[in-house]
Parts: structure tokens; sequence; C-alpha cells
């Protein structure tokens, strides 16, 4: 996503926010600005006037003139259609747990804003504008991490978001650039006065699934960098240990084209070409190698088949997340032009859930198929000659090597794993009186996401840790020092580099990244290269895969 930090301002319209627009909102700080296109306000302004005739002729419509959900039977009196909406916020005041991460809710508001210009929902511009300058400004609500089943919309999220814009109580509480305030010393501070909702507006603030769709967007975001991160670290592998790069030839995969396959085949002959660590195989010729297959075993052998689903599944995922992100989500909607509205379910995170299942499940099969690589290089029997558990000294006879830091992988793969199982599939079909009876659970299934991949951050720090070092003493096989850069590919010396700096290791011709265990902490090296992939900076610039 590095296009994202190159977006200074985002221009919201009916249509067309972007993956990377969301990100420069969300992480980057972006500034916001509404639309002037005279139709996307004319469809709204219409929207609002629709609502306000509706009240006026006391036309019987959801959620304007009756209460809600298995409530909605109940009907409401026109002299309490306001009450009946500012009521509804104090009522999803209820979240649980910690506050969502800045970023997460940044996103939401951006997504209820947009979603409010498809036109199609009677809100007024002020409540849109209070969003924006909420994001301008560095405002943020805090929103409980527990709390929807992402079924009518995250109501309890996004309740937290409307409350804070209008001041609905002191109870709801924003981070001011950094301090907590109580939202009504919020508005104050932003010169501006507490509001109250007007027929409708309780339900659009609060009826759609931006919060959920918020948290999946960044995750899939995070998701693509963490893929290449991983196809980085399988060129050091393949490197370290004398893999071929015949299993990546264009015939192979032209036999079987699938997109993500063939993808992901072009991306290891770039990383490896020029190498003097792995085989050159190209010609088609083959040689034996003494003990080992004449082939390279499944996991080197068969990774553009493996990963390439991965590929397009996240590729697929990215775009429904951006539908999402583009549609208006609350309930009932409301045809300007006809003069009527819908009731209907746009509010169910059905695609989110679903998406973010998949996703979870996708960052279970890449970690444990480096998890695959890295029993490989350590074990004496598979890795062509390198020293057991990649000691670095094999004369200090007490030196264990990174045989602890694969027992640390192993801890962290099989709860990866488990995190890829499903969650949309199960719902509580006795919700809310037996209205909500099938649910989404978008938003939890997006919040297990950020939970994977906070579990994956540490585990490809680790991996690299693991293909550092196996370069290095592959290079020792070879040239008898253990400075790789003289015998890596051109593309991946960038990688090999990052790693050493962020670890202040510099290459040394005279010692590997790890020679003895005395020299370092592991969990040291753990923690800044994690640091470093979550803040995209040293190895995600090396790997220049997301440029395309």
């Amino acid at each position: 996503m590095a296009q994202s930090r190159t977006i200074e301002q985002v221009i919201l319209k009916d249509e067309g926010l972007t993956l990377e627009e969301l990100i420069a909102v969300a992480r980057n700080g972006a500034r916001v600005k509404l639309t002037t296109d005279r139709k996307v306000w004319e469809r709204f302004e219409k929207s609002c006037a629709c609502v306000n005739r509706i009240i006026e002729q006391v036309e019987p419509v959801y959620g304007v003139t009756t209460s809600f959900g298995g409530m909605a039977n109940v009907v409401i009196p026109a002299n309490e259609t306001k009450a009946l909406q500012n009521n509804l916020i104090r009522a999803h005041h209820s979240g649980v747990g910690g506050y969502l991460p800045i970023e997460s809710v940044r996103a939401a508001m951006l997504l209820r804003a947009n979603s409010h210009l498809k036109g199609a929902s009677g809100v007024r511009q002020v409540l849109v504008d209070r969003l924006v300058m909420f994001l301008n400004e560095g405002v943020t609500p805090h929103i409980r991490e527990f709390g929807s089943i992402g079924a009518s919309g995250d109501l309890i999220p996004l309740a937290y978001i409307a409350g804070s814009i209008i001041g609905s109580d002191p109870s709801f509480t924003v981070d001011f650039k950094g301090e907590t305030l109580d939202s009504l010393s919020a508005l104050n501070r932003l010169g501006l006065e507490r509001l109250d909702l007007l027929p409708k507006e309780g339900l659009v603030m609060i009826n759609g699934t931006s919060v959920m769709t918020a948290i999946a967007a960044l995750a899939v975001a995070d998701g693509f960098q963490f893929l290449a991160v991983a196809i980085g670290a399988h060129a050091l592998f393949i490197q370290g240990l004398r893999g071929t790069d015949q299993s990546f030839h264009p015939f192979i995969h032209q036999l079987k084209p699938h997109t993500g396959q063939i993808w992901v085949a072009e991306k290891m002959l770039e990383l490896l070409a020029g190498s003097k660590l792995s085989r050159s195989e190209l010609d088609g010729h083959h040689h034996y190698r003494g003990n080992q297959p004449i082939q390279d075993r499944y996991s080197l052998r068969c990774l553009p088949q493996y990963l390439g689903p991965i590929v397009d599944g996240l590729s697929s995922i990215r775009k429904q997340i951006e539908v999402e992100a583009n549609s208006a989500s609350d309930n009932p909607l409301i045809d300007a032009d006809k003069g009527v509205s819908y009731h209907g379910g746009n509010f169910l995170g059905q695609y989110v859930g679903v998406a973010m299942d998949h996703f979870r499940y996708y960052l279970g099969l890449m970690i444990k198929h480096l998890d695959a690589q890295i029993a490989l290089l350590v074990s004496p029997e598979f890795n062509n000659g390198l020293p057991a558990s990649l000691v670095g000294n094999p004369q200090r006879k007490i030196n264990l090597g990174l045989k602890a830091l694969q027992i640390c992988g192993n801890s962290i793969m099989p709860m990866i794993a488990h995190l890829g199982n499903s969650i949309t599939d199960r719902f509580p079909t006795h919700a809310e009186q037996f209205n909500q009876n099938i649910n989404s659970l978008g938003f939890g299934s997006a919040n297990l996401a950020r939970e994977s991949l906070r579990l994956c951050r540490q585990y490809l720090a680790i991996a690299l840790i693991f293909g550092v070092q196996a370069v290095d003493l592959r290079t020792f096989l070879n040239e008898k020092h253990y400075d790789a850069r003289s015998a890596l590919s051109s593309k991946t010396v960038p990688l090999y580099e990052a790693v050493k700096s962020i670890t202040r290791r510099p290459p040394s011709r005279e010692k590997p990244f790890i020679l003895d265990d005395s020299d370092q902490s592991l969990d040291e090296f753990i923690v800044l290269i994690a640091q470093d992939i979550a803040s995209e900076r040293k190895i995600i610039e090396a790997l220049h895969l997301d440029e395309d």
C-alpha cells in the first residue's frame, strides 16, 4: 500500500473510494474533503426532504414512525419521533472490552460519511460535516471492541461515533489528539454545539457495516504486506537451502494458468535471478544431488501452486471490501427520485464476515508454509549441508543455534491456524427477539483478523531471522565468508540488509548473523523486526512487491 503514503487529500463523493485512500486517512492523517458535485448534493437533499414528508403525512416507515427491531410493531407518536432517535444512541452505548485502535475508528468514520453521500439515507449534511471535521482535527471517538453481531450493521460500535459527534452525553469519550476528553468538552474545544438528532438520523448513524468494513479494510492492507514479506522470506529460504529456480519456469505455469500461481512464479524468478546460492536450472536440465532427491521437496517446488490461491483469495477479498466501503448499508433506504422508501437488509455484514473468515484461513495457510520451510532449514537430513538448527559456530559445542526460535514459531503457527476457523456460521439464531435470526458476525470476524495479523507479524519476524542466518551459512559453504551480499540475488540483498540494519548486526565476512547463543537475545530481534513490519519501513520498502 505504498501509494497511500503519497495521498494528502481524499475527496468523498458517492462512489470510488479506494483502499489506498482509506489507508491514507486512517493511518497517515490525509485530509478529507466533501465533493462539490451538484448532482450528489441534490440527491442528498431530496432524501432529507423525503423523510420530512413521511413525518408530515404520518406514513408508516420502520424506524421513523415505529420503534426498532422486534419492537417495530410499536407505533411512535409524531411528537416523539425525534426523542426516539436520540434515545436510540443512548440505548446502544453498551459495548464491552478495550477500545478499538484509532486507525480503525478513523476508517469507520470515513466509511460512514461515504455511505451517507449515496443519498439514500435521509440524513442532514451537518452530521456528515461533523464526521469530516473530527477526522481532520484528529478527534477520534472511543469504541469498545465487543458488541456487534453484524446483523443490523454495527449498531453498538457506531453508536459510540454518533454519540460523540453530537455530544449525546459526557459518557461518550474521545481521543482528542492524544488527550482523552468527554464528548461535550471535545465539541466545545471544536467550537461546536451539542446536536439533537432528527427523525431517522439515529438509525442512519448506527445502522450499517462501517466499523467492521473499516477493520477489514485495514486487515486486507496488512495482508498484502505480509504476503510480500512471506514471499521475500521464501526467496531467502530457497537460496539458503540451495533450491532450484526450475520449479518457477513459465512453461509449467502456462499449462495451469491460475492468475495467482503465475504471479507467484514470476515473482520468484525475479527474486532469485542472479543468485549464486540457489541452483539455476531454467535450461530444463537436471543434476543428481547425492543423497538428496533430484527435485526439490514440495514446500519449494509447489510454492506457486500453494501461494497462488492465497494471492487470488486476497485479491477477491479486496474487491468485496471496496464494494462494501462504497455502499449504502442502512435501512430503510430512500429512493429520492420516486419519493419512497424500501425496507431491506443492506446492513447485514455477510460479505465482510465471510471475507474475513477466508482471510484468516489464508493467513493460516501462509504461515504453515513458512513453518514447513523452516523445518527443512534446521534439519541436516534435508538442508543440503547446513548445520543443525543453523548453529553459527559449531565449534562451540554448547551452542543450540535457532532451536528455541523454531519452537517459538511452532507455538504461534497453530494459533494462527486456529484463528482461521470460521465464525460467521456460529451466529445466534435468537438474537433481539428472534428478529435478527440470521446475523453475519462480521464485526467479530474482522476483530479476529486483527488478532491473527498480530501473531503473523511475530512469526514473519522469526522467519526472516531464519532466512538471513541460512543465507549467511550457505555463503560460507560456497565462498568461505559470511557476507551473503556477494552471493545473494540482487533483488533479495535489500531485504537481507534491512534485517541486518534493524537488528544492528551489519553484514560481516567474519561471522554470520547469529554466531554464539550468548551474543544476543533473540526476542529483542523479533520485537525490532516486527515493529519495522508494522511501521512499513525498511522491510516493506526493501521488497517493492506492492508496486503491482
